[in-house]
C-alpha cells in the first residue's frame, strides 16, 4: 500500500524551502528575466543599447548623427537536474518510521540540486568575471585578506557598479583569515545566527560577505588552498529556474513508492565589470 500521508504539496514545500536556504547564490543574483522565461519558452534576449556618442559642437558647422544601436545575449535554460529514489514495501515494513526516512531521504536530494545549483553558479560567475590583480595572489595575514576585500570594492566603485545589493564570496580559509581583523563586522545577532544558513557571515568593506566550498579552483588547480574571491552586485549575475518540483509516486511494476524532482535552471553573468574574479591563495 502507498505512503498515506504522502501529501505531495507538503513535500514540495520542503523541497523549496531547502533549496532557497541552503543556495549561498540566492545572495548574489537577480531574477529580473526569470518571468520571460518562465512563460515563453527556454531562453530569452536580453537587450540593451549601446551608449551615444559625445561630440562637441562647433558653431555653424553640421554635427554627426549616428545610428542608434543596441547589443544582445541570451540566457538560456540549459541545465538539466533531477533525482529519482525509490522505497520496497518490503524495505519499508522494516524500517521503524519509514515516512521519516523518506522525508530524509528527500531533504538530501533538494540538498544535493541545491549545492549543483550554487556550484553551477559561481563557476558561471568565476568564468564571466573580470580578472583583479594578477594570479595566486597571497592571502597570508589578516590585514592582507581584509585589505583586498577593501581593494576589490575600491574596483566596483571605479566601475560604476551601484552601491547597493554587493557581495564577496569567499572560502572558508579566507574567512578564517578576515575574523582576526577587527574591521570585520561578523552577523552576530539573532537575525545574522538565522542568515548564516545561507552562508551569509558578516559584511567587510561594505560588502555582504558569503563563504561557501564551491568555488571554483584558482590557478593552482590541485591546490585546495587556491580559490578564486569573486566580489561583485546583484545586478550582475541573472538566475532563472523554469521548472523545479517533486512529486510521489507508485512504482507500476514493483511494490514500491517513488520519489522524483526535476530542476531546471540557467544563470549568466550579464554585467561582466559588474563581477570581479581574485585568483586567490590563503596561507
Amino acid at each position: 500500500m502507498a505512503l498515506t500521508n504522502f501529501v505531495p504539496d507538503i513535500w514540495s514545500a520542503r523541497l523549496l524551502t531547502s533549496l532557497s536556504r541552503k543556495a549561498v547564490s540566492g545572495g548574489i543574483v537577480n531574477r529580473d528575466y526569470e518571468g520571460d522565461i518562465a512563460r515563453m519558452g527556454d531562453s530569452v534576449k536580453i537587450t540593451n543599447v549601446v551608449d551615444p556618442t559625445i561630440g562637441t559642437y562647433t558653431a555653424h558647422t553640421d554635427i554627426t548623427i549616428n545610428p542608434a544601436s543596441d547589443a544582445t545575449q541570451a540566457l538560456l535554460i540549459d541545465q538539466s537536474k533531477y533525482f529519482a529514489f525509490e522505497v520496497d514495501d518490503v524495505e519499508k515494513a522494516q524500517v521503524v518510521n519509514a515516512g521519516a526516512a523518506l522525508a530524509a531521504l528527500t531533504d538530501r536530494a533538494a540538498y544535493g540540486l541545491s549545492n549543483t545549483l550554487d556550484a553551477f553558479v559561481l563557476t558561471a560567475a568565476g568564468a564571466g568575471g573580470t580578472a583583479f590583480g594578477s594570479a595566486d595572489l597571497a592571502i597570508n595575514t589578516a590585514t592582507l585578506a581584509y585589505d583586498t576585500l577593501v581593494d576589490l570594492r575600491i574596483q566596483l566603485d571605479k566601475n560604476d557598479v551601484p552601491q547597493e545589493g554587493r557581495w564577496a564570496v569567499i572560502t572558508p580559509d579566507y574567512y578564517g583569515k578576515i575574523l582576526k581583523d577587527s574591521r570585520f563586522i561578523a552577523a552576530g545577532d539573532a537575525t545574522g545566527a538565522e542568515v548564516r544558513a545561507n552562508g551569509f557571515v558578516g559584511r567587510a568593506a561594505g560588502l555582504n560577505v558569503y563563504v561557501s566550498n564551491n568555488l571554483p579552483a584558482g590557478a593552482g588547480g590541485a591546490n585546495t588552498t587556491n580559490k578564486v574571491t569573486l566580489v561583485g552586485y546583484q545586478g550582475a549575475i541573472t538566475l532563472a529556474e523554469q521548472v523545479r518540483e517533486v512529486e510521489a509516486f507508485r512504482m507500476e511494476k514493483r511494490f514500491a513508492d517513488g520519489v522524483k524532482g526535476l530542476h531546471l535552471y540557467g544563470a549568466k553573468v550579464t554585467r561582466p565589470t559588474g563581477v570581479l574574479v581574485a585568483d586567490t591563495v590563503v596561507s
